[in-house]
């Protein structure tokens, strides 16, 4: 009979999400294999079995907060209204931030001094934005969105929702915006601000 894995896939996101919890509460100096270990109920060489070192466990926690981030947003239904649709893709990236805010600071703040990622996860990160340009362009092409660079309409709603939810994430966000209904017309207005007026 097949001895029981141990350190298998479950036992490898609960020592990601601890990570991302330490990370968060306590900063990158709290962040040891050794307490890593004993807070998930295991060993230190399961920690080096899983990932092999400290970085390559940064590096694997950044690789999960944005599969899980890209997950969410390929899961938006597109209505093939452009307004509409950035409204929606704005929501997720809040619920993915709400969701899991101790890896929102691995993936887009300096949380740990000194990580880089790898090619392969800085790769995964820029394309975990895919769905926002696509929707843009798309809305360029039919005349709904000003005739701009893609990227630069992407860049504008991207700045407002990930602004909001990083005051949100830092308790700072205004209790009235936190509401469901005047966080999406938060959006819409970013996004209706880019769409195309007669005479451009």
């Amino acid at each position: 009979m097949p001895r029981p894995r141990t350190h298998d896939e479950a036992l490898r996101l609960r020592l990601l999400d601890r990570a991302g919890e330490l990370l968060s509460a306590e900063g990158a100096k709290a962040l040891s294999l050794r307490r890593l270990a004993a807070d998930a109920g295991t060993s230190t060489t399961a920690v080096y079995s899983l990932f092999g070192s400290k970085p390559e466990l940064v590096n694997a926690l950044y690789v999960e907060g944005f599969r899980r981030f890209a997950m969410r947003l390929r899961a938006v239904e597109r209505t093939g209204e452009p307004v509409a649709d950035l409204v929606r893709l704005g929501l997720a990236y809040r619920a993915s931030a709400l969701a899991d805010p101790h890896l929102y600071a691995v993936m887009f703040t300096k949380a740990v001094p000194g990580f880089e990622p790898n090619e392969e996860a800085a790769a995964l990160a820029r394309s975990t934005l895919d769905p926002l340009l696509e929707t843009v362009r798309a809305g360029v092409a039919a005349g709904v969105l000003a005739d701009t660079e893609p990227e630069v309409i992407a860049g504008g709603c991207w700045a407002t929702v990930h602004g909001l939810v990083s005051l949100e994430l830092g308790g700072t966000l205004p209790a009235a915006l936190r509401d469901p209904e005047a966080f999406a017309a938060a959006l819409r207005a970013t996004a209706t601000g880019w769409l195309r007026r007669s005479g451009d």
